[in-house]
């Protein structure tokens, strides 16, 4: 099938903005002597988040596909980065989006999501993000030629997007010294990708998840592997080891981070970091690797009740 040249501009110039994100090391919130503490910060992109990496990646691979003729939308469950990093990149090439997300998602992440032009399907909040994707699956079975399931959980671009690019973006700001890597699971393309290829860069590298502390948590975007429906991307034995953060803890440095620091993280950031401190605190030496998946734009009440 050939794809329409100005489509495939648009999708050239959105590429553009995703990505090549900065490395900021932590040096304040924390230190220890021997130890270096850095964190990808995702925000800067477009989409301002890390999900704008497989969102754009998904949309890509279904548009060189011709999964997505005009008019044709891309659809999927999302209750927050991902919906939005689809939002933004769907605006930017005018592809319609519908989303499937619970219908207690907040107000602010609403709002951007229609700014953008997406069109919202709100789902049953007491079946969570589990009901938004099985209502997903259902829409598509049964209008297949309206709707072009992403399906970002068991979508392998997802983690792809991760190792053709987080990874080797990591390697390199480190010039290579990276040691252990921490990141949360979610859809846990975040993981897969940057687990996968660092350990093709370099076998030693310590590979760690992070987990929530029970399935009643309250942080954004994170699953709680043993409670959830686990996402068909997700491996378990790429991690060498987990760690377990609760929602007190992130909504700690949280507010820590603000005041040592000076950035306003969101709580599934700062609860990366609070994984990734775990993991350096048992050191003597090494180079320490975690994602700051946004900033705080998008938790308005979130925040009002951390700092309250």
């Amino acid at each position: 099938m050939v794809v329409d040249p100005k489509l495939i501009r648009k999708l050239d110039e959105a590429g553009k903005l995703i990505g090549n994100t900065p490395l900021m090391r932590i040096q304040r919130a924390w230190s220890k002597p021997g130890v270096e503490l850095y964190a990808k910060c995702e925000w800067a992109q477009l989409g301002q988040s890390v999900k704008a990496r497989p969102a754009f990646s998904i949309f890509k691979a279904a548009i060189l596909n011709g999964d997505l003729p005009e008019g044709r939308h891309l659809m999927d469950a999302s209750s927050g980065n991902t919906a939005i990093a689809y939002a933004a990149i769907g605006a930017r090439l005018d592809i319609p989006v519908t989303i499937f997300l619970p219908e207690n998602a907040s107000e602010t992440r609403k709002l951007i999501l229609r700014s953008f032009g997406a069109h919202l399907i709100l789902t049953d909040p007491l079946e969570g993000m589990d009901g938004a994707q099985r209502q997903a699956r259902e829409l598509a079975a049964n209008e297949p030629e309206k709707y072009f399931h992403a399906d970002q959980y068991n979508n392998d671009n997802n983690w792809k997007a991760h190792y053709r690019t987080t990874a080797n973006e990591i390697y390199r700001q480190t010039q290579g010294r990276i040691t252990h890597l921490v990141a949360t699971l979610g859809t846990s393309g975040t993981f897969m990708g940057n687990s996968r290829k660092l350990r093709e860069l370099n076998p030693d590298i310590e590979m760690i998840s992070i987990q929530p502390d029970s399935a009643m948590h309250a942080l954004e975007g994170w699953k709680h592997m043993e409670t959830a429906l686990v996402p068909g991307i997700y491996d378990p034995n790429q991690a060498d080891r987990t760690v377990i953060v609760s929602t007190e803890e992130a909504y700690d440095w949280v507010k820590r981070v603000a005041k040592t620091e000076g950035i306003l993280l969101s709580p599934s950031a700062a609860g990366n970091l609070a994984g990734a401190v775990k993991v350096a605190q048992e050191l003597e030496e090494g180079v320490v690797v975690t994602t700051f998946a946004d900033d705080y734009a998008k938790y308005g009440e979130v925040m009002n009740e951390i700092f309250s």
